[in-house]
């Protein structure tokens, strides 16, 4: 019984892995600059206090961070040159 339980979870598993797959956000390309220059490079600005968030959507970081002001501050970067856009 425990096979045929285990059998078909397996089966499941597999089953959804396409489904999963197509709700996962695209990966950034293969020449991207390294998350950490990215930081390096917000962390070094005027005010920068904490970083609050980053996110990676439609071919984007997008980092939220705070001034020494507490100015919510949202820059978008582009993976590739690690330039705000």
């Amino acid at each position: 019984m425990s096979r045929f339980l285990l059998a078909t979870g397996v089966a499941v598993l597999l089953a959804a892995g396409p489904a999963l797959a197509a709700d996962e956000k695209p990966l950034p390309p293969a020449n991207a600059k390294k998350l950490s220059e990215i930081i390096a490079k917000v962390e070094q600005r005027d005010g920068f206090r904490y970083i609050k968030e980053i996110d990676w959507d439609s071919g984007a970081y997008t980092v939220t961070y705070y001034t020494s002001d507490k100015a919510k501050v949202e820059i978008t970067y582009d993976p590739v040159t690690a330039e705000p856009k």
